[in-house]
C-alpha cells in the first residue's frame, strides 16, 4: 500500500512539474499538499528514476524534470 501511495504522489508531483516547470522545492511542496515525509518519499522516488534534477539558486533549492 505504501508502495502504491508513493508511486501516486510521485505521478501528481511529476505532473505539477510538467504543467508549470522548474520550481523552488518549498513550492512545490506546498501547491502538491502532499504530507511533507510522503512529498520526500515520492521526490526520492523520481529522482532514483532519473526523472528529476535539482540544483540551488542562491538560498533556495530548485526541483525540474529531467527530458
Amino acid at each position: 500500500m505504501l508502495k502504491q501511495t508513493i508511486g501516486e504522489n510521485a505521478g501528481q508531483i511529476w505532473q505539477q512539474l510538467n504543467e508549470k516547470g522548474e520550481m523552488q522545492l518549498t513550492e512545490l511542496l506546498k501547491i502538491s499538499k502532499i504530507e511533507e515525509t510522503e512529498f520526500n518519499r515520492s521526490l526520492g522516488w523520481l529522482a532514483r528514476e532519473g526523472k528529476v534534477g535539482f540544483y540551488n539558486d542562491d538560498e533556495n533549492e530548485i526541483v525540474f524534470l529531467v527530458h
